[in-house]
């Protein structure tokens, strides 16, 4: 199983299985979004990935604004492709905010310092799917992972520290 197919496979299980999946753009959810008065988020993601909803409402919650745009998984990795996130450096979603790619499960803070910041770069990624990341929260489980700065040449740069 190559790294795409295991992270489609992982984002298509069942919304049930992870925690706060029923508050996905729900109830305070769809509060937080209508005073929500920071940029907007257009995340792409599959229509069966729970963690991009759990996502979505964490960027809710810290005041960004979401648009949801659901596509196939083929269409999804061919908007990675275009958008310049290498494969190593994937997830689950793909979002776009001020002219910035945002892929993964990227804290609202470091998208918050990086629209502050301005940086010449591509955006951010968080690759995989790290346990603790916000949509990821399993508990107490918790890995320690990096938010990187994708740079327009393709390389990457530690931009954040997490764990």
């Amino acid at each position: 199983m190559n790294r795409r197919s295991f992270l489609l496979s992982i984002a298509a299980l069942p919304t049930l299985s992870l925690p706060f999946a029923g508050l996905s753009l729900s109830g305070l959810s769809r509060a937080a979004h209508a005073s929500a008065n920071g940029p907007t988020v257009e995340v792409m993601k599959s229509p069966s990935c729970g963690c991009c909803s759990a996502w979505a409402d964490h960027l809710l919650g810290a005041g960004f604004q979401v648009e949801l745009r659901d596509l196939s998984d083929d269409a999804l990795w061919q908007m990675k492709d275009r958008l310049g996130v290498p494969e190593p450096l994937a997830s689950c979603h793909t979002a776009r905010v001020e002219g910035y790619v945002i892929e993964g499960h990227v804290p609202a803070a470091d998208i918050t310092r990086l629209l502050q910041e301005r940086p010449n770069a591509k955006g951010l990624t968080v690759p995989g799917m790290p346990l603790g990341s916000p949509g990821m929260e399993m508990g107490q489980m918790r890995d320690r992972f990096d938010t990187l700065l994708l740079r327009h040449d393709g390389r990457s740069t530690v931009f954040a520290q997490h764990g």
